[in-house]
């Protein structure tokens, strides 16, 4: 294993040498932390109990920065503290919600750390906090973090790479509702944009489940894509049209399309359903996260790229997401913006049942 300039590679018994408080890092002129990330090595640790307390406490520090585990065996039940204090940990199996078993994907997190250092801090400290919180607390904290984000360096920097075309209008009605008797069938709409989730989407979805939240005889919602794909995530044409940070938070807040499915989904009574297929990036998995059941296809792909842009996921990724799947899977999506298939989904508790078609 060979770390990146930006991280350091150490053991468990040179983690717990750490000054104890200290966020094993410094700062440079610009606020970037000389090492973002830290690769802490598994296998080969005697996991005597005070050196794992040492470890955890080092990760405990508010400004830690993102820090993954690597073992080749699976270590001993006394180091569970500090496999839980980790962003994630890499290892061959799965034998433990807080352990991904991709060991591969070490280089993509490294590069995914040196390109957005500031936005994989921020991700590693909300995540801790949404895991932990009500939706709502959560909601408001990756709006926090996703508006400041919004307004700096590194989203800029991807904005600019970027030509902004403008989003063309649509020919047909962006959201389409169909009710039979008590179920209402919500279909996104705008298959040519790969139904990617732009604000006339997102405001039409809204308008429907608004109208369905204040229907008692409503008991089933069903939420499907048009076309080859369920979701495409937000509308990067879109993208950087709103960077005044305050004005990003509110609205966001006030337009949470996530939110209004997790009211509705916790109504006594009704039952909401996602039928995804084929891609699901971004808003695509992280609405569709806060329904009751969520329903696959064998073709669907499930992403979270918002830290190649400089970003952190703002559609309630943080929230839904982790409440299904836990802080460290998340966290490996959001690090390497690799794509979850069906059954690994499934499996996860990303999604609750294979279908065999659409």
């Amino acid at each position: 294993m060979t770390p990146a300039p930006t991280s350091t590679a150490l053991s468990v018994a040179e983690l717990a040498d750490t000054a104890l408080g200290s966020s094993v890092s410094t700062l440079d002129s610009d606020g970037v932390p000389s090492t973002p990330l830290l690769v802490v090595e598994l296998d080969g640790t005697s996991w005597d109990a005070p050196a794992v307390e040492a470890a955890t406490a080092v990760l405990a520090h508010p400004a830690s920065p993102v820090a993954i585990g690597v073992a080749t065996r699976r270590p001993p039940p006394a180091a569970d503290p500090l496999l839980a204090a980790l962003t994630c940990t890499l290892a061959p199996e799965e034998w433990s919600p807080l352990v991904v078993a991709e060991p591969g994907s070490l280089p993509l997190i490294a590069d995914a750390v040196e390109r957005a250092p500031l936005a994989a801090l921020a991700m590693t400290g909300l995540l801790r906090l949404t895991a932990a919180a009500s939706v709502a607390e959560a909601l408001v904290a990756e709006s926090l973090a996703y508006s400041v984000l919004l307004a700096g360096d590194e989203f800029a920097a991807w904005r600019a790479a970027r030509p902004v075309r403008a989003v063309p209008e649509p020919a047909a009605p962006p959201v389409l509702a169909e009710r039979t008797g008590n179920r209402l069938d919500l279909t996104l709409n705008r298959p040519e944009r790969r139904n990617a989730f732009a604000r006339g989407v997102r405001d039409a979805l809204l308008e429907a489940l608004d109208i369905a939240a204040l229907d008692p005889g409503i008991t089933e919602v069903h939420l499907h894509g048009a076309g080859p794909d369920f979701c495409s995530g937000g509308d990067l044409d879109e993208f950087g049209t709103a960077t005044h940070a305050p004005t990003s938070h509110a609205v966001r807040l006030q337009r949470s399309a996530g939110y209004a499915l997790h009211r509705l989904a916790r109504r006594p009574g009704t039952t909401v359903h996602a039928h995804l297929h084929g891609s699901c990036i971004g808003a695509g998995v992280e609405v569709p996260a806060f329904a009751n059941r969520v329903h696959v296809a064998a073709d669907t792909r499930l992403r979270l790229p918002e830290l190649s842009m400089g970003l952190v996921p703002g559609a309630g990724g943080t929230v839904g997401v982790v409440h299904r799947i836990g802080r460290w899977r998340a966290a490996w999506m959001v690090l390497t913006g690799a794509a979850v298939d069906a059954e690994t989904a499934v499996r996860w508790g990303l999604a609750d049942e294979l279908r065999d078609s659409r």
